[in-house]
């Protein structure tokens, strides 16, 4: 794994999300109320919300499109919805959010 330095976690608000640009889309960095943070991809599966924008609660977040529900852990939809997010290694180091960049470097082809 390559580890990259992207911002102290104050950069994220509790309970809110921050997106970072890379070579995979769009991945947003989510700030759960007990200060852990998680990488998915921002694009919800069902019609494309921006799951930064949605509402993360204990370590899901919620779309703010059409209410489908992702584990932050797993990016599987929970309840009654199918579907999953992209999940990318972090971690956060004396206030530091570390991303692993290998997985941030794979672009697919479209």
């Amino acid at each position: 794994m390559s580890w990259i330095d992207v911002g102290s976690i104050d950069q994220i608000p509790v309970r809110g999300a921050r997106i970072l640009k890379t070579a995979v889309g769009c991945v947003a960095l989510f700030r759960t109320s007990e200060a852990e943070v998680f990488a998915t991809s921002d694009r919800c599966p069902h019609k494309g919300g921006p799951l930064s924008d949605g509402i993360v609660h204990g370590k899901s977040v919620t779309c703010p499109l059409h209410n489908w529900v992702f584990s932050l852990e797993t990016g599987e939809a929970q309840g009654a919805d199918e579907g999953q997010i992209a999940t990318y290694p972090v971690r956060v180091e004396n206030g530091r959010i570390i991303i692993d960049g290998t997985q941030l470097a794979k672009r697919t082809a479209a």
